[in-house]
């Protein structure tokens, strides 16, 4: 059974990711931030840093991830959902937000078609990615639980 959360628990989740997600757009601005500054807002001030316009951005995006996550990824308001249509509004509410993001705040040209299949195919591997490693600690704490049992049992 899950422990009761309280407001720091839902800030810390907050705050990890986005951290996490600073770091990957700190890294990916050193890597391309001169060449992407003409084309993505995202990287307005080139590879010499984020704009704090962009840092706002970019924590308003994980606020959204963050409660996304708590709707559909924890028993929090829904019950009796299976889990891999769970997984799926979560990262439909997530992708649509991401577009809705780059047409308000200019991420990606919309007319260029290879800025959208850029964005498809890197939201595809990282929502992969995601679902691999949320299934790993779903495996990880059944694993968990079922040694607690056994123990229990015993």
């Amino acid at each position: 059974m899950e422990e009761k959360k309280t407001i720091f628990n839902y800030i810390s989740q907050l705050f990890a990711i986005y951290g996490v997600v600073t770091a990957i757009f700190v890294a990916i601005n050193l890597i391309i931030g001169n060449e992407a500054k003409s084309v993505s807002t995202l990287f307005s001030l080139g590879s010499t840093g984020l704009s704090t316009s962009t840092l706002i951005q970019l924590f308003i995006l994980v606020v959204i991830v963050t409660v996304d996550d708590n709707i559909f990824l924890t028993d929090l308001l829904i019950k009796n959902m299976p889990l891999l249509l769970r997984n799926i509004l979560f990262f439909a509410v997530i992708l649509v937000t991401i577009t809705v993001f780059a047409a308000v705040f200019g991420w990606f040209p919309l007319n260029n078609v290879g800025s959208w299949i850029g964005f498809i195919v890197s939201f595809s591997v990282c929502a992969a990615f995601s679902a691999i490693l949320m299934r790993m600690e779903e495996k990880a704490e059944n694993r968990k639980m079922q040694e607690a049992l056994n123990k229990l049992k015993k």
